[in-house]
């Protein structure tokens, strides 16, 4: 009988000791380190690595790109950085019923058509994807379908049929033999992750893994899964709205926060082919406190509306609440309205939020921010055609952001006829029924709004 070994995994951060201990040395979390037992018997078919290496200069290392295998699907070949890369391992996570299996079983039966593809499922029988796959009116006469857990067990069986691409759904459901520890466990999840992404370096395979999502919405396991990666990828959205946001936070062949935007239908995920338009829900009658702006996502602009309600505080605090923003930004955009905007907000309530659900992080919402504040304190309406962007310093001017220009470009081909942004932005070209209004100060913006 082969001897178990004991070893103790922190769940944060993987690293492994010997004896138990209240903090990780490593990453410093306490009350994350896990008990699991490890047999010491080698497995009969294992993957330790690439055989007959050696050391080679950097120079003579052939640099020709490996051509990408394009899905049907254009914003998923977008996150990817332009479809998927042969030997790659991705991971996919979600929340439960966000559609992670429906839109990589779309894309498998899709893929399957071109290439051999092999569908590995952990958490369904054969019968149940068979049925949604049907459901969904997908090809699935060339698409292979495997039930199975074993990882050895599916490298050896994907060794024989050879698959292009291959997903692995879901990963906390796979099992190391050698391992004893339940199926989900911080040890399993990342030896069945190590095996999964020799397999696919070795043979070229492309892997898709499905990740579980915590309460936090990072994905489960310990964060080395998400090194032992080439990408990983999110796949968000509101339980009340049949849309869908995936995005790119690490790739190692692409741009990260990428977006590519989906909608739920009876038929599986399809693509829009407007994004902005889902995040410009206006009203037929305007009202103030309403104010769009071009954001930037990866490699696109994206048309963005914000909302503000400035309102009079009864309590000592005035409240400032974000949705889709950052909460401390905006309190410091709140003090240069009032130090080189004039306006006063020290005792009004302020709520911010982001149309659509989605999330804003760049400096380049600051001018919309402070436009629709002020709008609705004086309640006067900005015109609905007119489009705001820039980032606000603490001495009041406006300084420019990336990628100007195609922000104006894209406010342009929406119709809108006035752009209020940074003056270093503006194009040297005039755009035909366009009125560009170059800032360089913060009250010199609110004037022109």
């Amino acid at each position: 009988m082969a001897k178990a070994t004991t070893q103790y995994v922190c769940n944060i951060c993987g690293a492994d000791f010997p004896k138990w201990a209240g903090q990780c040395t490593d990453c410093g979390a306490w009350n994350s380190l896990v008990e699991f037992k490890m047999s010491t018997a080698k497995s009969s078919k294992g993957y330790a690595g690439i055989k007959d290496t050696k050391i080679q200069a950097i120079a003579d290392i052939d640099c020709t790109e490996v051509p990408r295998v394009a899905t049907d699907m254009g914003e998923f070949n977008r996150v990817l950085g332009g479809g998927l890369v042969p030997g790659s391992i991705s991971l996919i996570g979600g929340d439960p019923g966000i559609g992670k299996s429906s839109i990589l079983l779309q894309v498998l039966c899709e893929l399957s058509q071109k290439v051999p593809a092999l569908y590995v499922t952990g958490e369904e029988s054969p019968e149940q994807v068979a049925l949604r796959a049907q459901r969904m009116g997908l090809p699935v006469e060339k698409l292979q379908l495997l039930a199975e857990t074993d990882v050895s067990h599916i490298c050896r069986l994907a060794e024989q049929a050879r698959p292009k691409v291959m997903v692995i759904d879901s990963i906390q459901t796979m099992q190391v033999p050698e391992i004893g520890s339940a199926p989900g466990g911080v040890a399993q999840v990342r030896e069945s992750a190590a095996a999964l992404t020799r397999f696919a370096k070795q043979t070229g395979t492309t892997v898709l893994l499905v990740g579980h999502v915590t309460k936090s919405g990072e994905v489960a396991g310990p964060r080395v899964l998400e090194h032992i990666v080439d990408a990983v990828i999110y796949l968000e959205g509101q339980n009340d709205s049949r849309f869908r946001v995936m995005r790119a936070v690490k790739n190692r062949f692409g741009a990260i926060n990428e977006l590519g935007v989906f909608a739920m239908t009876d038929k599986g995920m399809k693509e829009v082919a407007n994004p902005s338009a889902i995040f410009l829900s206006r009203e037929i009658e305007d009202s103030s406190g309403s104010a769009v702006m071009v954001t930037w996502e990866g490699s696109r602009p994206l048309l963005v509306e914000l909302q503000a309600l400035v309102d009079h505080s009864h309590a000592p605090n005035p409240r400032r609440v974000c949705v889709g923003l950052e909460q401390n930004r905006l309190a410091m955009l709140l003090a240069v309205l009032h130090r080189h905007g004039g306006v006063p907000t020290y005792d009004q309530d302020v709520f911010v939020n982001v149309v659509g659900g989605m999330k804003v992080t760049e400096t380049a919402s600051d001018l919309a921010v402070l436009a629709a504040v002020v709008s609705s304190l004086k309640d006067k309406v900005i015109p609905p055609d007119t489009v705001l962007f820039g980032e606000i310093g603490l001495a009041g001017e406006i300084r420019p952001v990336q990628s100007g220009q195609e922000r104006i470009k894209e406010a342009a081909k929406h119709g809108f006829k006035r752009i209020i942004a940074p003056s270093k932005n503006l194009p040297k070209t005039v755009l035909k029924g366009v009125e560009l209004v170059g800032v360089n100060r913060l009250s010199q913006a609110l004037q022109h709004v």
